[in-house]
């Protein structure tokens, strides 16, 4: 037989679409070329291929060998396209049954003395062998991340010999499986937090209803302690979470470690990252921080540190919860429903109203500090909120507040409770859905119209309140929102407020 045809997987999204590998051995001078833009890594694939056939003691045929990546408009890249062109020159020359290939797909590095090396994005290419119906033949070391996704074959080989025994029927590989680990996650817990009640109370708001957060507050009062622990008190991960959580992590630079299965991710990028680092981006596309903390936590740092252009790509996917990256040959597209939170001082010196009086910073540098957040961006933040210094004698003793444990059942019944009503959290909701489940009585409306009057609320910030206030009430397992959640919910747009005290009756 002179032609073979190969399943394989390209690794570059979250899809993995298919590549058929069809290896055609024809007659003329002997040679092997690749067609169907390979990049320089599947080039070179042909040295590792033909190195890796001598030393595990196959023929490598001495005639013109074709390798045809199909479709033709799709970026090949990396090596894991090894092995299935190995398995397709074995096949076309007659060395290994060609008739068995066709309930396979392959993906694999080769070294030059045909052990197989693991390749990036295993997850996502196991979902997609699932759903085509075919067992998938990877790197032993890539078989545990693979075999998370249920009902998947998976069999892992650390060997070309192995795989070729398996084909011919000679020594079968097992069927990986999942090995997903029974100890529970040490995260940082709340119970380590001292004081900060109220900082407390709000992060366990923003865990309920899936709420952004921006804390506000002088060096050392605890901002980036209490995100820390967040992802701690959020509601276990679903399935499908989880899986599209492995699924880009797994195409990411550093891949994914089995063991974080299920685990929320906490992404907090250094406020000296790009544009490109937070969305994603490349010639190959990948995902940025935004999508590697889907199902996660965004934690972002000194915000106002970070250039402003930066911070206005977030205003997309905060509001639609996916991230497109469009370049001249193609686009691709990452989910991004994460939860944002970040932390800032009160102004350049970071000691504003702190009782030490140490901040000599004016007005004029105050708001212009406060002024490197766009409106825009701070109008999608649902909670804002100071966070104050601590008394020093809060530090002494040995007192605990309650565990990320307790706080966590409280979130989980709240969130069930709303995912049980509108199949998604609360701030998730659109605008139709806000007005419908977030019904007000006369006097409530009232209270909230003239919030949004004295405060100037945009038109989004009001649905956000409402939101909030129906987090809020959940948590309380009130059926109706009262004034004292309204109330409460509008205190927590404290950066709307000017700079003289306002005060809005009811609060």
């Amino acid at each position: 037989m002179s032609l073979a045809v190969v399943y394989s997987r390209a690794g570059v999204g979250i899809d993995a679409p298919e590549v058929v590998v069809e290896v055609h051995l024809g007659g003329g001078l002997p040679s092997l070329s690749t067609v169907g833009l390979p990049e320089a890594a599947v080039k070179e694939s042909k040295d590792r291929v033909r190195g890796a056939l001598a030393t595990a003691g196959f023929e490598f045929p001495a005639r013109r060998i074709t390798v045809n990546l199909a479709p033709a408009d799709l970026p090949k890249e990396g090596g894991r396209f090894d092995l299935p062109i190995a398995i397709g020159i074995l096949a076309a020359s007659g060395q290994i049954p060609a008739e068995v290939l066709r309930d396979y797909e392959f993906v694999g590095e080769l070294a030059l003395s045909g052990a197989l090396r693991p390749i990036r994005g295993a997850l996502p290419t196991a979902l997609q062998a699932r759903r085509a119906g075919r067992a998938l033949i990877l790197p032993e070391e890539n078989a545990g991340e693979a075999a998370l996704v249920k009902e998947a074959r998976i069999i892992g080989a650390p060997h070309l010999l192995e795989v070729c025994a398996h084909l011919r029927g000679q020594q079968s590989l097992p069927i990986a499986e999942a090995t997903i680990s029974e100890i529970p996650p040490d995260l940082p817990d709340l119970a380590d937090v001292r004081g900060q009640h109220q900082a407390k109370r709000v992060l366990e708001i923003a865990a309920a209803g899936g709420h952004s957060l921006l804390m506000t507050g002088p060096p050392g009062t605890g901002k980036t302690m209490l995100a820390e622990r967040l992802p701690g008190i959020l509601p276990p991960m679903t399935e499908e979470e989880a899986v599209e959580s492995a699924a880009l992590a797994s195409i990411s630079d550093r891949g994914f470690a089995p063991e974080r299965w299920g685990i929320r991710p906490f992404r907090s990028p250094h406020h000296t990252a790009s544009g490109v680092a937070l969305v994603g981006g490349g010639s190959q596309p990948r995902p940025g921080e935004v999508s590697l903390a889907h199902g996660g936590v965004l934690f972002l740092d000194e915000l106002p540190e970070f250039d402003r252009r930066v911070l206005e790509v977030l205003r997309e996917p905060l509001e639609s919860g996916t991230i497109t990256i469009s370049r001249a040959a193609r686009q691709a597209r990452f989910p991004a429903r994460f939860q944002l939170l970040a932390a800032m001082n009160p102004c350049p010196c970071g000691y504003l109203s702190h009782p030490n009086g140490q901040c000599h910073c004016s007005n004029e540098q105050v708001q212009r500090y406060r002024a490197r957040i766009s409106g825009p961006l701070l109008d999608r933040i649902d909670l804002q909120l100071e966070i104050p210094p601590l008394p020093h004698e809060l530090l002494r003793g040995d007192a605990r507040s309650e565990s990320s444990t307790a706080v966590q059942n409280r979130v989980t019944q709240t969130r069930d409770r709303q995912l049980q009503r509108a199949g998604k959290p609360n701030a998730l909701l659109n605008a139709r859905e806000t007005e419908s489940i977030c019904q007000l009585s006369d006097r409530e409306a009232a209270l909230l119209e003239q919030a949004v009057e004295r405060l100037g609320l945009s038109a989004r910030a009001y649905h956000r309140v409402l939101r909030v206030a129906r987090t809020i009430a959940d948590l309380a397992q009130s059926e109706s929102i009262g004034a004292a959640h309204i109330s409460e919910a509008i205190g927590y747009r404290k950066l709307d407020r000017s700079t003289a005290v306002r005060n809005v009756s009811g609060y």
